[in-house]
């Protein structure tokens, strides 16, 4: 049996294609068709049902020691009402998962991270807290609560009218709880995974109707429209937003992955903190490159990446023609002597080699 969401019933209604993602019943696209979509979010405002994210609460004395340890970036440099892009090593020179980290105070923290790891998370979390012996309290708390992310130009105007929290006081990477559509507690996050501006929402599931219905009551006037998982990985790929189990996962190491913006090695120790200064030291032996087709293409995860003699030098972790530009672009893995801004590599795409640029 597939998960459900608060609000599964409502996209059904809606007419949305529905398909599993990381175990939950999820739309992808609605009647609009991606394409459409993606606009909708770049140019005015779209909400995206992210209820299946997953959250963890870290509480007591020792909560910021154990955060710093188990995660890559410096935790000790949040204040309270911000939030932090992270990621959590995984001992073995991997990433256990990309999360991020909100801070109430330095003894009450958050943790926001993806659907298909929950359970890996969380076992991970729970052993390094028992190996280090931190004074601190978890809780899962993935399935009281519901999430929707409010994404777009428009956005921040339309939500206004559904809060008196002052949202254009909220800088990126902040947060507030505040009462919004009559719901006391919400937490209004100014993060999101498409680069087009926009809120985060997170409530308690039995809000979620009621916050759903009055976005789209108040909505009206600005075209806001359901958007499926489709045209998010389309929006954040455009944006070249890693999307773990593709880009990052078990097998890729923050400095591989173009993460070292995350890593913060003069600030602590940290898992796998040694082994991430040796392999800084002497240089990862690839990386993960953007790049951008010349010619007509869709590059798709696990195609071939090459040199022009067809030799392999790495593979495609995702790729779309861009709804904007009709252009097809990518991520993928390459040999470093490879990876240089401006240079030319080549998809292998039904044994024909597309030569595409890293930008």
């Amino acid at each position: 049996m597939l998960k459900e969401t608060p609000f599964t019933a409502t996209h059904i209604a809606l007419g949305a294609k529905m398909a599993e993602f990381a175990g939950f019943n999820m739309p992808i696209q609605y009647p609009t068709g991606i394409n459409q979509e993606h606009m909708i979010v770049r140019e005015g405002v779209g909400v995206f049902d992210v209820s299946h994210m997953g959250e963890f609460w870290v509480k007591g004395e020792g909560a910021l020691d154990f955060l710093q340890y188990i995660t890559t970036n410096d935790v000790s440099r949040l204040e309270a009402g911000k939030a932090q892009y992270t990621c959590m090593p995984n001992g073995k020179g991997g990433i256990v998962d990309d999360l991020i980290i909100y801070k109430y105070s330095t003894t009450k923290y958050l943790l926001v991270v993806n659907a298909g790891n929950i359970d890996k998370d969380w076992e991970w979390v729970n052993a390094e807290c028992r190996m280090l012996n931190a004074k601190c309290i978890l809780e899962n708390a993935s399935d009281k609560y519901g999430q929707l992310a409010v994404q777009g130009p428009k956005a921040t105007e339309m939500l206004q009218k559904l809060t008196d929290a002052d949202l254009s006081s909220i800088p990126y990477y902040s947060f507030r709880e505040w009462s919004f559509a009559g719901v006391q507690g919400v937490l209004l996050s100014n993060t999101g995974y498409t680069g087009a501006g926009g809120f985060e929402l997170y409530f308690k599931k039995e809000d979620a109707m009621q916050i759903w219905n009055a976005l789209f009551e108040v909505g009206k006037e600005y075209g806001l429209a359901p958007i499926g998982l489709g045209a998010r990985d389309s929006l954040r790929l455009e944006k070249w937003y890693c999307l773990y189990g593709h880009d990052i996962d078990d097998t890729t190491s923050p400095l591989e992955a173009g993460l070292g913006w995350i890593t913060k090695f003069d600030a602590k120790d940290f898992v796998d903190k040694e082994y991430l200064l040796q392999q800084k030291a002497t240089g990862v032996s690839r990386k993960l490159v953007h790049f951008e087709c010349l010619e007509r293409a869709i590059p798709r995860n696990g195609y071939e990446i090459c040199r022009e003699d067809g030799e392999t030098i790495g593979h495609v972790t995702s790729g779309i023609m861009l709804p904007t530009t009709k252009v097809g672009i990518g991520m993928g893995y390459v040999s470093s002597d490879m990876s240089a801004k401006g240079g030319i590599i080549y998809v292998k795409i039904r044994e024909k080699l597309i030569p595409c640029r890293i930008v």
